[in-house]
Order: C-alpha cells, then sequence, then structure tokens
C-alpha cells in the first residue's frame, strides 16, 4: 500500500500529528508512507497511491486563508508551513477519480467551534475523492501548543485504523 500524507504546520504541532499518523500507517500494514509538508507536496496524484492522508490546523472555524496565516507569522516566526495551505493544494491537487482520503486536523482544547478537516472533506468529496474514515480533530494547548497529553499516541492508533480500513477496502474490490 502507498500512502501520501500532506499537512500544514503553524508552529509545529500539526507537524507532529502527522508524523505519528505516517507511524501508524506503516505499523498496520507496512505501506510506503510517504510524507509532505504542503508546500512540497506533489500537485498530481498518480495511480499508484492507494490514500491520501490531509491535515492542517483549524484557523477561523475552518481551513487556513492567507489572513489567518499571516496573523499567525505575526505570533511567531518563523511558520513550519509558510506558504500556500492545503486550502489551496485541495484546489490545485489533480488525482484519479475517486482517490481514497482521510482527513485531520488540530485545534485548540475547548467548545470551540469549527473544524478544518470537516471544510477539507466537504471539498474533497465534492471533487470525487472517497472519505477512508471520519475527520479526526487532535487537540492543543492554546493557540502556539503544545499538544494535549496521549495527543500524538491517538494519532498513531488513528493511523493504524485507517490503514486498517483502507486495506479492507482494497481487499474486498471496492478500489480499483
Amino acid at each position: 500500500m502507498r500512502v501520501l500524507v500532506v499537512y500544514e504546520s503553524m508552529f509545529g504541532n500539526t507537524a507532529a500529528i502527522a508524523g505519528a499518523i505516517s507511524a501508524g500507517l506503516k505499523i498496520e500494514t507496512h505501506a510506503t508512507v510517504e510524507l509532505f509538508e504542503v508546500g512540497r507536496a506533489p500537485l498530481q496524484i498518480d495511480s499508484a497511491v492507494d490514500l491520501v492522508v490531509i491535515g492542517g490546523p483549524t484557523h477561523a472555524f475552518g481551513m487556513s486563508r492567507p489572513e489567518t496565516r499571516e496573523a499567525a507569522s505575526e505570533v511567531s516566526a518563523p511558520l513550519v508551513s509558510p506558504g500556500p495551505g492545503i486550502r489551496e493544494w485541495i484546489t490545485t491537487v489533480t488525482a484519479p477519480a475517486g482517490m481514497t482520503f482521510a482527513v485531520f486536523c488540530t485545534k485548540v482544547r475547548g467548545p470551540l467551534p469549527g473544524s478544518a478537516a470537516k471544510s477539507a472533506a466537504r471539498e474533497l468529496t465534492e471533487r470525487g475523492w472517497r472519505q477512508v474514515a471520519a475527520p479526526m480533530t487532535f487537540h492543543v494547548h492554546g493557540k502556539l501548543g503544545p499538544l494535549v497529553d496521549g495527543e500524538e499516541r491517538r494519532a498513531t492508533g488513528w493511523g493504524q485504523t485507517i490503514a486498517a480500513a483502507c486495506q479492507a477496502e482494497m481487499t474486498s474490490g471496492r478500489r480499483s
């Protein structure tokens, strides 16, 4: 199984979660996993890719925008992802019809509305991609973090879960 993990990260928390998810994907299926910061991610996904996992921080109730990334850069520099984010990547990437995906986000812990993962899932579904697992949220303490205790371990477990779901789908023949 070949998997791409594409992430956007401001202060390093989402990058840490992406790394933990990648580790979980490898544990479950011994998959070939390629981890990309969104600015270095391919803009064309070939048919040899079985799953694309995409994640980013929740900004202003959804995926980041140029304005919210600018505001983040004023809080702490340099940013892990200084250029375009997953919003822009999703609108420009091309992939085979029915590409399988899973999405995640990081978000400040608390009763705040919105989710970058849910926004990304809507966009990808509208583009004809096929979701293999419900969007997942991982929590940070405050805007800069750090991650809430146990979130990296939970991300590794989620990586295992989505790898197994994708593998089962491939075995059952639902994905050609």
